[in-house]
């Protein structure tokens, strides 16, 4: 398959009867993969969640848009119906993209709809996207990964399939294991998380930010502590979605805000962790 937009290449076609799972990235469009461009280009039915930038599903002018979205406390399609809709619409002969926010198998359900294609007899792909706990962190300038910070980082989701706090976590496990940890969908639950990782033994004076619309023009960023996160968000403006992120990671914002820099703001601190040597020195 070739398109006069994309580069020189063998890239897959996009056979009737075919689902794609593909993510779209954390929000700005042009963290989408070639990979998803090369979908949009062919596909006949782009089914899409609320978090997909309106200027990527225009890269797909030929194909029907159909809305699939969940937001926690709206309205929101049923998961089982989602799934089954794109095993119906395989079944047509329709080429389907099912695009989704951030990465298909990193809290986005990917899994579980690709599970039911294969029950059902539908092939499908893939195409993975940037995760918005990497990519939407790197934007507001914290590495999920430092070298004098953290050799894991530990990915959770903010609340379970009933909509509360996640129940079944060990969070005791989590805040001794856990250098740096990434919260997806965590700001409603924003105050109980603190309290089970403070009561668990993390420190309230803990570096914490919090990061809504991340890649996006709307972007927001919120740096505080862990003890007082809860307490600051209530405080401000934000809204979801948002990423939170707890460890010493978050110091490095105030040396690799890369967007005030390119606005010509001064670094905070050029040594946030107190290495008391050049970066380039192990």
């Amino acid at each position: 398959m070739n398109d006069s937009n994309l580069p020189a290449g063998n890239w897959p076609e996009m056979l009737p009867g075919w689902v794609w799972l593909c993510g779209a990235g954390p929000g700005d469009p042009g963290l989408m993969t070639l990979h998803g461009l090369n979908a949009l280009r062919q596909a006949d039915v782009v089914i899409y969640d609320a978090l997909v930038a309106k200027e990527i599903l225009d890269w797909a002018p030929g194909a029907e848009h159909l809305y699939a979205g969940k937001r926690g406390g709206k309205p929101s399609a049923k998961q089982r119906d989602i799934s089954l809709q794109l095993v119906d619409l395989a079944r047509a002969g329709k080429r389907v993209l099912r695009l989704k926010g951030g990465d298909p198998f990193v809290f986005g359900r990917g899994g579980e709809e690709a599970q039911t294609l294969i029950q059902h007899g539908v092939p499908f792909r893939i195409l993975p996207g940037i995760s918005a706990g990497i990519g939407g962190l790197a934007y507001a300038g914290i590495p999920v990964t430092h070298r004098d910070v953290n050799q894991s980082v530990t990915f959770v989701t903010g609340h379970d399939q009933t909509g509360e706090a996640p129940g079944s976590l060990n969070w005791r496990a989590i805040a001794e294991g856990a250098q740096v940890l990434v919260i997806y969908m965590g700001m409603k639950h924003a105050r109980r998380i603190a309290d089970n990782l403070i009561e668990a033994g993390r420190s309230p004076d803990e570096p914490a930010a919090v990061v809504t619309n991340a890649t996006t023009a709307a972007q927001q960023v919120l740096e505080t502590t862990l003890g007082r996160m809860a307490d600051d968000i209530a405080a401000s403006d934000l809204a979801p979605p948002a990423i939170l992120c707890i460890g010493r990671s978050v110091l490095m914002r105030q040396v690799l805000d890369w967007q005030a820099l390119a606005q010509g703001m001064a670094p905070r601190d050029l040594d946030p962790l107190g290495r008391g040597r050049p970066a380039e020195i192990s």
